[in-house]
């Protein structure tokens, strides 16, 4: 990988790191494509979470030509001057530029409910770039977009190359839906200069991504890089610029439950008891369901303190569907 940017490099300047400077998974390792002062903006242009294979002209005849040693890619990665093992990374996320179109699928194998959801499902969606309109889902269905990033990490200490798959300490593939324009985001540093990267653009996902897929889309994501030194924190962190469900929240939700002694299965309850709601309600698919659940609806941890039952909870926006 060779270094590319425009523009100075001293802080507060904007540089732009193209598509093609990505990689898969984390790897301290890695040549940094640009290294920058702290106090930067940095803008990267990413490519979807197939690696670009899936096009808007896909169907689901095409799923089973997905190579999975493509995805997830990131863009990056960024060396900030004088980062060190200790000091925390913070990531002003100040703009996303939609692409206009995104997917959202079933894999086989892949998601909360893959015992239940053995076939391959796509629907490629399309949306304004400029009013982010709430996204149609054929014609049953509008979903409001908000768009983030579902990976945003730094190099891990370890040694190696380690997949991107599942998020680490240094964050990594988090899939937090709040990572949107405002956020500041603050991720521990392990390694010098940091090492950050980004990919994996969402136009809207729910909490808990539960069908493994958002409405996955390409960006291009502004970001201002700074330094916190001697933080020390054991994990990310972030702070919200308002709040965070307001384009959800009009007209309430439906809510289903599991309870038990184990949260997996709780969450899979309550899931699973979502889908027969919509399904029977609304007269659609479980599949198409599912991916609805995906993008926006909430999972959550009602109750853990009542042992030995836990309540968890599957919150969906009546908005998206009235």
């Amino acid at each position: 990988m060779s270094g590319s940017h425009n523009g100075s490099n001293k802080a507060g300047h904007a540089h732009t790191i193209h598509r093609h400077h990505h990689h898969h998974g984390w790897d301290n390792s890695l040549k940094p494509v640009l290294t920058v002062a702290p106090g930067s903006v940095v803008e990267l242009e990413t490519i979807d979470s197939s690696g670009g294979q899936i096009t808007p002209a896909w169907t689901v005849a095409d799923m089973g030509k997905l190579d999975f040693a493509k995805v997830n890619p990131t863009t990056g990665p960024v060396f900030v001057d004088g980062a060190e093992p200790g000091d925390a990374l913070k990531v002003t996320l100040i703009s996303y530029k939609p692409s206009g179109w995104g997917w959202t699928a079933n894999i086989p194998g892949f998601g909360l409910l893959a015992d239940q959801f053995k076939e391959p499902a796509l629907n490629i969606w399309k949306y304004d770039a400029s009013s982010l309109a709430p996204a149609m889902f054929g014609s049953i269905a509008a979903v409001p977009l908000k768009p983030f990033a579902g990976t945003i990490g730094l190099a891990p200490a370890e040694k190696g190359l380690h997949s991107v798959v599942p998020p680490r300490r240094v964050g990594g593939n988090m899939d937090i839906r709040d990572m949107a324009a405002g956020t500041e985001l603050y991720l521990p540093v392990e390694v010098a200069g940091a090492l950050f990267s980004l990919g994996d653009t969402h136009a809207a996902q729910g909490d808990g991504e539960v069908c493994g897929t958002a409405i996955e889309s390409p960006m291009d994501v502004t970001v201002k890089l700074d330094l916190v030194k001697g933080a020390n924190i054991k994990f990310p962190q972030f702070r919200t610029p308002g709040p965070v469900t307001k384009h959800l929240d009009a007209k309430g939700y439906d809510v289903t439950t599991g309870i038990g002694a184990d949260l997996m299965e709780g969450a899979k309850a309550a899931v699973s008891g979502m889908i027969d709601l919509l399904a029977k309600r609304h007269k659609i698919s479980p599949v198409e369901a599912y991916m609805l659940c995906s993008v926006c609806g909430d999972l959550r941890i009602s109750e853990i303190v009542d042992m030995p039952n836990w309540a968890v909870s599957f919150y969906f926006p009546r908005v998206v569907l009235d």
